[in-house]
């Protein structure tokens, strides 16, 4: 299954390199509307509303990042005082309660960008759909690193290496 480890691996790479792309980009929009703001006494109507949209896409994609580096916060108070076996099995049911939640958020993300499919966005006029599309996409990227934990793990607990 080293093509499952290979997919997820290329995927956080892809994660990373555009949170630092929508990092930067709206570092600079947030810039530029400040001294457009402040200096120039001339606001930018559209500029609050990419770097809200933005920073939307930055915490869901962060968050899929931090699940794939595994430095996301966890609670380990009860699983670091078992033995090996039964910590095993409790990372596979955790990675099972997690896949179940990524498909959930799939599933009703994209119920929900299908629901707003006909609104735009007041500023930007773009489709609203396209700006929520992240649940359902995050949703899928996590359930591939949530599968791919599983199986390596699983395989461990199995002993093939």
């Amino acid at each position: 299954m080293e093509w499952l480890s290979n997919a997820s691996r290329l995927t956080n790479r892809w994660v990373e390199y555009s949170l630092a792309s929508f990092g930067i980009g709206m570092a600079i929009i947030v810039i530029v509307q400040v001294f457009c703001r402040y200096i120039l006494n001339h606001s930018l109507f559209w500029s609050e509303e990419l770097a809200r949209y933005l920073l939307v896409w930055l915490s869901f994609l962060g968050a899929t990042a931090a699940y794939y580096r595994r430095v996301h916060p966890s609670i380990d108070i009860i699983t670091i005082h078992l033995p090996p076996t039964p910590k095993k099995y409790c990372k596979i049911f955790v990675h099972l309660i997690s896949m179940i939640f990524f498909l959930v958020m799939v599933y009703h993300g994209s119920l929900f960008a299908h629901f707003i499919r006909a609104q735009i966005s007041p500023a930007l006029a773009v489709p609203k759909w396209i700006i929520f599309t992240i649940i359902p996409l995050s949703g899928l990227i996590f359930s591939l690193h949530c599968f791919t934990f599983l199986v390596n793990d699983l395989k461990e607990h199995n002993g093939d290496h």
